[in-house]
């Protein structure tokens, strides 16, 4: 079963940078799909980017242009670089991945395999 593992976030000043990363604990050698997904106290989780095997990405509105999702050769690790932070970003961010051919989407519910999150807290 695939494990994967964050690391990257911290406390930072609006308009701030920090750079996520997400280990898988072994090759995902399928059809798969990868997120980033956060979520805010009393908020649901929602997909932040999203990244399919054949390089296709997707952003939310909100980090449209701000945000980056990239990954490293052999699929392994993924990057998610955040710019010009601000308090809105402030969030638990959860690294994913769906595989087996799946439809890619930014709904949560399709992903079965998550990281254990790592906090992103952003002040004014």
């Amino acid at each position: 079963q695939v494990q994967l593992v964050e690391s990257g976030g911290g406390s930072v000043q609006a308009g701030g940078s920090l750079t996520l990363s997400c280990v898988a604990s072994e090759y995902i050698d399928s059809s798969y799909c990868m997120g980033w997904f956060r979520q805010a106290p009393g908020k649901e989780r929602e997909g932040v980017a999203t990244l399919e095997e054949d390089g296709t990405i997707l952003y939310a509105q909100s980090v449209k242009g701000r945000f980056t999702i990239s990954q490293a050769k052999a699929k392994r690790p993924m990057y998610l670089q955040l710019n010009s932070l601000n308090s809105e970003d402030t969030a638990m961010y959860y690294c994913a991945a769906a595989t087996g051919a799946p439809i890619c989407t930014a709904l949560a519910v399709d992903y079965g395999y998550w990281g254990q999150g790592t906090q992103v807290t952003v002040s004014s």
